[in-house]
């Protein structure tokens, strides 16, 4: 079913990577959406006034709230979708993050609404009548909303969502909402208990726990977030598969869109190679990474030596020196400038952010353990913290 309706309403679906087809993906999901939330908005009111029942209009309601934000979806995609401009050089991606993030505060005020219809009813239960009509209305929605889950998961992961994706958490949220209502009628039905508005109380605050990890999950991408590791690796094995290319540091991943990110990395060399044909190897490489990743690089050269047996020692001692600190450290680009009665030993220190230490503490047990070693060596160092 999912495939059928990606084949009707979408050219060239397999083709995700065009911020176009992408974006259909995300209309046609919103208007699946809308359709799915709206019949099951009309048939729970309908079954909620037909037994008096608040659980089963909460239940409604959030559907109503479904469908508003499948709106929502589909404006987002439809922003997210437009071409750079002159005022958004680098795109409109954000737009689907910032829709997520609509969703996640709708979802949250209907929860609270909800909660406090809900707990009214406790105090001022009403008399209630469970129909055939009811029951059945309840099971093909569970059906329904269990369907709707696992079609916005999917096409979420296809496309790389977080905005669909959080509507399929919500759809799923949804079915246990639905379940809850009915064990309710289940227990009034054995037991003559009322549970009504204990139950409505359950569900709403389900809706608001929803609500926050939604919230939570589309503040992050705008706030920014590191890469996945597998976006990490995967830049790491094209440019370490590079010619010329030795090593790599200073990773930054800028992301401006499920579609768009830009990065910039240091690219280590050989020094004793011809720098024009290392300027070449360089610009093929980022041609390749857009080609690949469909981002923009920029690639900074540093050039390291390699036949050098003095740095190649110093490299081995500098980094027994880190480590014996704490192994969470690394080092790199080392390199040596040789003065009058002294020499300058450069480096750079990546420094994890869990690491405890302040950066003065460090340089000052590094500069010590240098000087321990040979005290005609004067550390110049940088400390760097990383951004993968």
């Amino acid at each position: 079913m999912t495939e059928f309706i990606y084949k009707l309403f979408i050219k060239d679906k397999d083709n995700i990577s065009l911020a176009a087809v992408r974006a259909r993906y995300g209309v046609v999901s919103g208007v699946v959406g809308i359709v799915s939330n709206l019949i099951l908005f009309f048939i729970k009111i309908i079954s909620g006034i037909l037994s008096s029942s608040i659980s089963i209009m909460a239940d409604g309601i959030n559907n109503l709230s479904d469908a508003l934000s499948s709106v929502i979806t589909i404006v987002g995609f439809k922003l997210s979708g437009k071409k750079p401009d002159e005022e958004h050089p680098f795109g409109h991606g954000r737009a689907e993050y910032v829709s997520a993030l609509f969703v996640s505060v709708i979802i949250g005020v209907m929860g609270y609404e909800l909660f406090k219809s809900s707990a009214i009813k406790i105090f001022s239960p009403e008399d209630i009548k469970y129909g055939m009509f009811t029951m059945i209305s309840l099971v093909v929605a569970v059906f329904i909303k269990l369907w709707l889950y696992f079609f916005l998961k999917h096409t979420g992961k296809k496309i790389s969502s977080q905005t669909i994706l959080a509507s399929s958490k919500d759809a799923l949220s949804d079915c246990v909402s639905t379940l809850a209502v009915l064990l309710g009628i289940g227990v009034f039905k054995v037991f003559g208990i009322n549970i009504d508005g204990y139950v409505g109380v359950g569900v709403s605050g389900f809706i608001l726990y929803t609500g926050y990890i939604t919230l939570k999950e589309s503040l992050s991408p705008l706030l920014g977030i590191a890469p996945t590791k597998e976006m990490v690796t995967e830049i790491r094995e094209i440019v370490l598969n590079s010619p010329g290319i030795v090593g790599m540091h200073d990773l930054v991943i800028h992301n401006y869109g499920p579609s768009r990110f830009m990065l910039s990395l240091h690219a280590e060399v050989r020094a004793d190679r011809d720098v024009l044909n290392l300027h070449e190897e360089i610009d093929t490489l980022e041609r390749r990474l857009n080609d690949t990743l469909g981002c923009e690089s920029v690639i900074h050269m540093d050039p390291v030596e390699t036949e050098n047996e003095e740095v190649n020692h110093l490299r081995l001692v500098v980094t027994d020196i880190i480590e014996e600190i704490d192994s969470t450290l690394s080092v790199h680009d080392l390199r040596i400038t040789k003065r009058k009665g002294y020499v300058n030993l450069i480096f750079d220190v990546l420094v994890p952010y869990e690491f405890k230490m302040s950066t003065e503490e460090l340089d000052k047990i590094i500069k010590s353990k240098v000087k321990e070693y040979n005290s005609e060596y004067r550390v110049v160092a940088e400390y760097d913290n990383s951004y993968v």
